[in-house]
């Protein structure tokens, strides 16, 4: 299972869009699982440096799921430009990777 699991990571302005973001992924099955987080962020957007809360989704799925989770987030995400980063793992727990693998697979 090394390296089929991967954490993808974005961001979305309310609690709101991340929940809606979050169910919709797992139902999907695009996602085992989705963690949000409260932060803050600082950002420069159309010129200017912006501050403000956000929430990061951490989002738990496949090598083999990647494709479809990059195409789903772009179709249901919010931002105009939104932050979408692939975090590739070197390893994970045997089960939870087959416990991610198998919530992801149709």
């Amino acid at each position: 299972m090394d390296g089929s699991l991967i954490i993808v990571q974005t961001t979305v302005a309310s609690r709101d869009d991340a929940e809606k973001l979050s169910q919709e992924l797992v139902t999907r099955r695009l996602a085992a699982c989705v963690q949000i987080a409260s932060i803050h962020s600082t950002y420069r957007w159309a010129g200017e440096v912006q501050t403000g809360a956000e929430f990061r989704l951490d989002i738990k799925t496949t090598a083999a799921r990647q494709a479809d989770l990059l195409k789903g987030l772009e179709q249901l995400h919010p931002y105009e430009v939104p932050e979408i980063l692939v975090i590739p793992t070197t390893a994970a727990g045997e089960g939870y990777a087959k416990w991610v693998e198998d919530e992801t697979t149709t």
